[in-house]
């Protein structure tokens, strides 16, 4: 059997390292100290139309490079606009969750170059980054936004964390450009109580508020 690099050096990890995998709720290691606020995309659900224009322009100022033939590809977008019946429409973007429970979760150790593992929070715009180089695939930060949070990370084809939004390096292109002011970039304060819901618990909310017969 051919092994990728990834799956690889995984295997590799996981056999040799006696690693024990740490709680996955709060951490240090990538949340965000004191009562500092963060800015992060926010969506206003009664206006959306689900027009998906978000995910047409993040997929093409993201992929042009990558992919010059077909830009604007909405698989490519890392905000996903969420499609229900009775008719409703939820976009979800990464939450930027001040515990970061992802990056608790990535197994690998802290650089001594870097000063972050291979999932780590920005310095500058405090977005979730992934470092290719050093990131073995393992997909423990997926598992632990899927079971945890909204389950906005997925893996990519080599197994490493896809889906988390940059903000297009403080200039979030989504917001910008929703014809219909859905979306914003506001300042978010650091509260304990925030549910970070994923898109069923928010299309829930919404049908009781639209279809409230059909939610008895």
């Amino acid at each position: 059997m051919t092994l990728s690099r990834k799956d690889f050096i995984a295997r590799t990890f996981w056999a040799g390292s006696g690693f024990v995998v740490l709680s996955r709720t709060a951490s240090v290691a990538g949340g965000i100290g004191g009562n500092q606020a963060q800015k992060v995309i926010v969506a206003d659900y009664d206006k959306c139309t689900g027009c998906r224009t978000c995910e047409a322009i993040c997929s093409a100022f993201h992929q042009e490079e990558k992919n010059p033939h077909n830009p604007g590809n909405h698989e490519n977008s890392n905000i996903r606009v969420w499609r229900f019946m009775p008719p409703l429409d939820v976009p979800i973007s990464c939450y930027l969750c001040h515990d970061a429970p992802c990056v608790a979760a990535c197994p690998v150790s802290v650089s001594a170059q870097t000063g972050h593992k291979a999932l780590y929070r920005d310095k500058i715009t405090n977005a979730i980054t992934c470092d290719r180089d050093r990131c073995i695939g393992c997909q423990s930060c997926a598992d632990t936004c899927r079971t945890h949070r909204a389950g906005i990370i997925f893996p990519d084809q080599e197994g490493s964390p896809a889906g988390m939004c940059d903000l297009c390096n403080g200039d979030p292109q989504c917001a910008q450009w929703c014809p219909y002011e859905a979306l914003s970039y506001l300042e978010r304060w650091p509260d304990a109580a925030h549910p970070y819901p994923g898109p069923d618990a928010i299309y829930e909310r919404l049908k009781q508020k639209y279809y409230p017969t059909q939610s008895e």
